[in-house]
C-alpha cells in the first residue's frame, strides 16, 4: 500500500472578501456581527470594612487550622499503630518479653492501642473546639453580617 498525499477534492483559490458597501464597517447589518461592548456602570466605593467572603484571609486560616487538627489526630493514632507494627516485625524478642505473669509486652501494647485511639479522638475534638470552631464561627457571623448589609443596600 502506498500513501497518496494529494487531496481528494480540489482546494478553491483564496479570494479576499468583497466589500462593496462602505457602510458595512461602521454599522453591522447581521445580528451575529460583533457588537460594541456596553460601557461599564460606575462602581460604587466599598463602604464596608470587610471584603467579600471569597477574598477573606480567614478562610485560609481556617483551612490551615483544620489541616493541623487532622494531622495531629491522625499521626497520634497511626503513629502508635506504626510503632507497634515496626516493633512486631523487627524486634520480636522485645515484643515477647513478659511484663507480668504470662502477659507479653506485644499483647500489652496491642491492648493499649484502643486507649490511644480514644486519646486521638479526644485530641481531635479538643483541637476542633479550641482552634477550628472559633474561626469557623467568626466567618459564619461575618457572612451573616455581609448578607444583611447586601440585602439592606439593594
Amino acid at each position: 500500500m502506498s500513501y497518496d498525499s494529494s487531496p481528494s477534492y480540489p482546494v478553491p483559490p483564496h479570494h479576499p472578501p468583497h466589500n462593496s458597501s462602505p457602510s458595512y464597517s461602521t454599522q453591522p447589518t447581521y445580528p451575529w456581527a460583533p457588537q460594541q461592548p456596553d460601557p461599564e456602570p460606575a462602581r460604587q466605593p466599598n463602604r464596608h470594612r470587610h471584603t467579600a467572603l471569597g477574598h477573606h484571609s480567614d478562610l485560609r486560616v481556617l483551612r490551615t487550622a483544620y489541616r493541623w487538627q487532622r494531622r495531629v489526630a491522625t499521626l497520634t493514632a497511626l503513629g502508635y499503630f506504626t510503632l507497634f507494627l515496626v516493633l512486631s516485625a523487627w524486634a520480636p524478642a522485645f515484643m515477647t518479653r513478659e511484663v507480668a505473669d504470662g502477659l507479653p509486652l506485644g499483647l500489652m501494647l496491642g491492648l493499649f492501642q484502643m486507649p490511644v485511639t480514644c486519646v486521638a479522638i479526644a485530641l481531635y475534638e479538643y483541637t476542633a473546639r479550641r482552634g477550628v470552631d472559633p474561626i469557623a464561627e467568626r466567618i459564619r457571623k461575618q457572612t451573616e453580617l455581609d448578607t444583611k448589609r447586601a440585602e439592606a443596600g439593594r
